[in-house]
């Protein structure tokens, strides 16, 4: 555990810079074109590329070194991140430049973030993957608290290139912890020989994991629920800042601590997981986590006022760090770690897909559905203004409430994450 700690400090410093540069970069965004579809293209084009090579990442990932990997990774994100700096102080940026940049971000974000989930079954023993994977919550969350308060108030003093650099720093720190680890090959190359003797044809080889998940019942089944909710959760959260935005006459500040108390949420519940390792049926908490996040949002988007919409918001993300880390704990269980690239990489590109789409269609939906809707219905007397935005957001809520009750009946028994249950076996 001790070299995951250090791995884990690492990107953790990494990850500050990247949320103050995100954070700066909607604010920057909402002031230029006061459009929620402007702000969400942000994330769409993020998450685009990855589609496209989440079908060799996975190969990649099984064949080269991890080590590699993220260094190389982490070095990419960060030279996008300086020109995103350049071209702010030499006032060229335009909106349209973020959407290219964010692609290349995106691009070299996802092989660091699946390198990343792969090492952690080469480092952690199996009885403590559910507190692995709830430190890395803890770690992801926490930066919320610090990054977007750090944004927000230097934003206006130092500008998008001050931010970048800020973020350039971290990335030193994160790429010196890399280089003082060491990080275990495991024969990838020979793994994988082994693994695709049978097939004779690039593309039967780069879709051996999805083959893989869909003849495994339990993956197959946690796939489908947790994409419905993926999809649900996603709407949510791209559109949860404009809303904010919009109902509070841009307030900046508000929003800062909106975002914060969500790492707030996370820390306390990757905290809860790290220390009782979770509940031992991973059903019951993917479960119960859908439920109390559909509750909590569905109350921040009904809610008046800051205290509501704090409490709300902090309720929902104490949940989330139980549903994403039992999920990823769930496939450590089951998936060899000799094939996890490919089976991850497939998981990834379906989760991508789902999310990029929710993503892609969040904004036009309030912009152009929604509030007009909001109009004709007369609920701007409630919510005006952003009565369209939050009429989606409640309505989104409401969905992944009923994944939640959804999920009892349609996930299959699942593997306790109390013991050691990894599987040899590549074709079920």
């Amino acid at each position: 555990m001790r070299t995951f700690i250090l791995l884990w400090l690492g990107q953790i410093a990494s990850s500050v810079g990247s949320h103050m540069t995100y954070f700066a970069l909607t604010l920057w965004v909402w002031q230029q074109t006061e459009s929620a579809t402007a702000v969400a293209l942000i994330l769409f084009f993020y998450q685009l590329p990855q589609i496209a090579i989440a079908l060799f990442s996975g190969l990649l990932i099984d064949r080269v070194s991890r080590k590699t990997l993220l260094v190389l990774s982490d070095t990419g994100s960060a030279c996008c991140t300086i020109s995103v700096g350049i071209l702010a102080i030499i006032q060229t940026l335009e909106v349209w430049h973020l959407y290219v940049i964010a692609a290349v971000i995106g691009s070299f974000g996802h092989i660091q973030s699946l390198t990343y989930t792969t090492i952690i079954p080469m480092l952690v023993p199996p009885e403590h993957h559910v507190q692995a994977t709830g430190l890395g919550a803890m770690g992801g969350y926490s930066t919320s608290i610090f990054a977007p308060a750090l944004a927000g108030v230097l934003y206006p003093l130092i500008g998008l290139f001050g931010i970048t650099a800020i973020d350039m720093g971290t990335f030193a720190i994160a790429v010196l912890t890399l280089l003082l680890i060491s990080i275990p090959n495991n024969n990838p190359a020979d793994a994988v020989s082994k693994t695709t003797d049978a097939d004779t044809s690039l593309w039967q080889t780069i879709t051996f994991g999805f083959r893989y998940i869909f003849n495994h019942l339990q993956l197959r089944a946690m796939m489908i629920v947790f994409s419905c909710f993926v999809f649900l959760d996603q709407i949510t959260e791209t559109i949860y800042q404009p809303m904010i935005l919009a109902r509070t006459g841009s307030n900046t500040q508000l929003l800062g601590t909106l975002v914060a108390i969500t790492g707030v949420g996370g820390l306390i519940g990757g905290a809860i997981l790290t220390a009782t390792g979770g509940f031992r049926n991973p059903k019951q908490s993917l479960l119960i986590g859908m439920l109390s996040v559909g509750l909590g949002k569905l109350i921040f988007g009904l809610g008046q006022g800051s205290v509501v919409w704090t409490s709300a918001r902090l309720g929902a993300s104490i949940s989330e760090p139980m549903i994403f880390s039992t999920y990823t704990a769930c496939w450590y269980a089951i998936v060899p770690v000799h094939i996890q690239g490919r089976a991850f990489a497939a998981d990834h590109l379906i989760g991508l897909s789902v999310g990029a789409l929710a993503s892609l269609v969040a904004g036009p939906l309030a912009d152009y559905v929604f509030e007009p809707a909001a109009q004709l219905i007369n609920i701007d007397s409630v919510f005006n203004p952003g009565a369209g935005i939050t009429l989606l957001y409640c309505l989104t809520a409401l969905g992944i409430f009923a994944v939640g009750i959804m999920g009892r009946t349609q996930l299959p028994s699942l593997p306790s994450l109390r013991q050691d249950t990894n599987t040899t076996d590549i074709n079920p």
